[in-house]
């Protein structure tokens, strides 16, 4: 990761650096530098909800038209919808104004190249240097070379038509009850279109965004509402998706709810039963839990496992021949069907699964055992070498040596916010929040800047 890029874009607080408009005028100028593909290259942009959003887009439109390219604004568009148009339509690439789960107060900044792809770090590197020199390396364009700004209103009706004619085998869902919780952010407009199309009964949740309550005890972080919501209604699923659209969480008719790496399990043994599992190999990483690993053993199925980050886990896809990977945290990519992480598509796999097999998701998330996971957040000052604290490493070594093969430990820093994630997995719930406490502890007493949760 560079000085601006982190594993997901350039993220942070709004109107504070590296969010501001002068990092995004710049960004626009360097897009159009690294990226376009001729005079008068066109770059799509698409927002989430968050009220920093029209800040950020007018800044980074401006230098799309400052440095000779023309920014074609989209509105509210989901990550994913971005990616796809960028490539479905001739853009020299896409950008996407948003910080995802993050709450609403931060925003960031995602780009997507003409195919549909996030950037290699090579190139994010080239695009941040591009940013880091302006305004010194930079020469503007002049009269009628300087570039345009248009809006286009017909996105989401392209998107939808694109995620619901994606070669599902069941594309009538008639029947089929679905509560979907669209955070108040990206897909609040569009995921019910896709599935009205397809004829399921949809109830919506959290599809008012007013620019301030993206992601607000709702979406795929905060499930509660939604869980109740399905009960209540007698719903077959619930579908929760993050701020951007990329990820997603079920819920069950029970409701529980389903992880993303139960959500992979059930994708994964369905499409190996079809025959559309190329090289019978899923891709995760090392956030997942044990018992997909466990299962996936069972299932004769071979396993990758990356860093953190989606863009490992489509890196080692690409490599790999894989055409399913995913993240616990919801990201699933079906490499067959999109080049980006998506919920909606990845909702529409998941009850594909329950048409196909004829079985309510509770039953089909059951085939993974899902291990005691306690994963917890520490704020801090800086982000050193956490072995170097002697303090720190020998509690680790200490829990570590205690959980004997009936768990694990992970310590890594997030790669977009000032954060150290702990995650511990046990043999059982107390001892699993026990050791993890332990270890938090002793991040926050070392180098911690108050607890986050």
């Amino acid at each position: 990761m560079g000085l601006l890029f982190g594993t997901d874009g350039i993220r942070g607080r709004a109107n504070a650096y590296p969010i501001t408009p002068e990092v995004a005028l710049n960004a626009g100028r360097a897009v159009v530098r690294i990226l376009g593909t001729g005079n008068g290259a066109s770059f799509l942009i698409g927002n989430d909800s968050r009220l920093s959003g029209n800040m950020i887009e007018s800044a980074l439109a401006s230098g799309i038209c400052s440095a000779g390219g023309h920014a074609v604004l989209g509105g509210v568009l989901p990550t994913p919808a971005v990616a796809r148009l960028a490539s479905a339509m001739g853009y020299a690439g896409g950008v996407v104004i948003s910080a995802s789960h993050n709450p609403y107060y931060d925003n960031g900044i995602k780009i997507f190249d003409n195919r549909g792809f996030k950037l290699s770090a090579d190139m994010e590197a080239r695009i941040e240097e591009a940013i880091l020199k302006f305004p010194e390396d930079f020469a503007p364009a002049h009269d009628e070379a300087i570039g345009t700004i248009r809006y286009h209103n017909g996105f989401e009706e392209q998107y939808a038509g694109f995620i619901a004619d994606s070669g599902i085998s069941q594309p009538d869902l008639s029947g089929m009850k679905i509560v979907l919780d669209c955070s108040n952010g990206a897909t609040y407009r569009v995921a019910a279109m896709v599935f009205k199309r397809l004829k399921a009964d949809v109830k919506t949740l959290f599809d008012h965004p007013d620019g301030m309550n993206i992601n607000d005890d709702c979406g795929s972080q905060h499930v509660k509402s939604l869980c109740e919501k399905v009960v209540e209604t007698g719903a077959d699923v619930g579908l929760a998706f993050d701020g951007d659209g990329d990820r997603l969480i079920a819920v069950d008719e029970t409701g529980d709810r389903v992880t993303g790496d139960q959500v992979l399990a059930i994708c994964a043994r369905q499409m190996k039963k079809a025959g559309q599992l190329a090289n019978n190999l899923v891709v995760s990483t090392v956030m997942s839990n044990v018992g997909l690993r466990n299962l996936l053993a069972e299932l004769d199925i071979r396993h990758r496992i990356t860093d953190v980050g989606d863009r490992y886990v489509l890196a080692e896809m690409l490599k790999s021949g894989a055409v399913i990977g995913g993240e616990d945290s919801g990201h699933t990519i079906f490499l067959d069907r999109h080049t980006s992480g998506d919920g909606i598509l990845t909702g529409l796999r998941l009850i594909e699964a329950m048409k196909e097999t004829g079985r309510p998701l509770s039953e089909l998330a059951s085939i993974m055992t899902v291990y005691p996971q306690v994963l917890k957040n520490v704020r801090i000052n800086e982000k050193t070498d956490i072995y170097i604290h002697k303090d720190i490493a020998a509690v680790i070594a200490d829990v570590e040596k205690r959980l004997d093969g009936q768990g694990r430990v992970l310590v890594r820093y997030s790669g977009t916010q000032p954060l150290c994630r702990v995650m511990v997995e046990g043999p059982d719930r107390d001892t699993t929040e026990s050791c993890c406490n332990e270890i938090v502890d002793a991040i926050d007493r070392t180098i911690g800047a108050g607890r986050d949760g």
